[in-house]
C-alpha cells in the first residue's frame, strides 16, 4: 500500500484539506519539500510516509510540494548532492542532455515536414511554405511550451494542423484583441470562425493563386526575407 497521501491545501498554514474536507494538522517534525526537484521529490515519497499538497485552478492541478519527515528530506537532499557531485553523475547528466537534444532536433524535424505536407502549397508559393512551417515549428515545438505541438495524444499530423491554426489564430487575426462574451461555447464558436477563415487563406496558396497584398498571411510572412530554395 502506498504510503503517500494526496492533498489539497489547507486554511491555515501547516494544514491539508483531505478528499472529504476533513482538516488534518501536519505532523510535527515534518518539513514542506518545495517541487522543483523531481529525483528529490520521488525518493522522498519512497521513503516513507507523506503528503502530496495539489492545488486545482481551473482544468490544471498545480504541485505546491510534498510534506514528509524533515530528517528524511535532510538526509535523502545530503546524500543526493553527494551523489551529483561525482564525475559519473557529470558523465550520465551531460550524456543525457546530448539524448535529449538529438530526440528534439528529430521532433522539430519530423514536425517541420508534417506542417509543410498539411499546408500542400501549390509550386508556387514554396518559398512561403517553408518559412511558415519554420515560424510555426519554431513557436511550437520548444519543450515546455505547452502547445499542441508537445502532446502525445493525437498524430503528428493532427498536431501540425492545430499548430498552424492556432499561430495564424494569433498571427493573422484580431483574435488577441477581441473581446468575447464570457458565454459558454462562444470562444469556441470565435475560434472554429476564425480556424474557417485561415483554411480558405491556405486554400489560396494551395491553389498557386496571385495572393492579394492585403492578405494576412503574406503581410506577417513578408516582414523578413524568405528563405532560399
Amino acid at each position: 500500500m502506498s504510503q503517500t497521501e494526496t492533498h489539497a491545501p489547507g486554511p491555515r498554514k501547516g494544514t491539508v484539506r483531505t478528499s472529504d474536507g476533513t482538516i488534518k494538522q501536519v505532523p510535527e517534525g515534518w518539513t514542506l519539500l518545495p517541487p522543483g526537484d523531481a529525483t528529490l521529490t520521488r525518493r522522498v515519497k519512497a521513503a516513507g510516509p507523506s503528503w502530496v499538497v495539489q492545488e486545482k485552478k481551473g482544468r490544471r492541478t498545480f504541485s505546491q510540494g510534498v510534506w514528509a519527515p524533515g530528517a528524511t528530506i535532510e538526509q535523502l537532499s545530503a546524500a543526493l548532492v553527494a551523489e551529483r557531485s561525482t564525475e559519473t553523475h557529470a558523465r550520465k547528466v551531460e550524456a543525457g542532455v546530448r539524448r535529449r537534444a538529438k530526440v528534439q532536433a528529430n521532433y522539430v524535424e519530423d514536425f517541420l515536414g508534417a506542417v509543410v505536407d498539411f499546408l500542400g502549397f501549390h509550386p508556387a508559393h514554396s518559398a512561403w511554405s517553408h518559412k511558415l512551417a519554420k515560424l510555426v515549428a519554431d513557436h511550437a515545438t520548444p519543450v515546455g511550451s505547452g502547445t499542441v505541438a508537445r502532446t502525445q495524444l493525437i498524430p503528428i499530423e493532427q498536431r501540425a494542423e492545430a499548430a498552424v491554426i492556432a499561430w495564424m489564430r494569433h498571427q493573422t487575426t484580431a483574435y488577441d484583441r477581441m473581446v468575447i462574451a464570457r458565454i459558454k461555447g462562444k470562444r469556441r464558436e470565435v475560434r472554429r470562425m476564425l480556424a474557417d477563415r485561415s483554411r480558405d487563406v491556405l486554400a489560396t496558396y494551395r491553389r498557386g493563386e496571385a495572393v492579394p497584398p492585403e492578405c494576412p498571411l503574406a503581410r506577417v510572412l513578408a516582414r523578413d526575407e524568405l528563405p532560399s530554395t
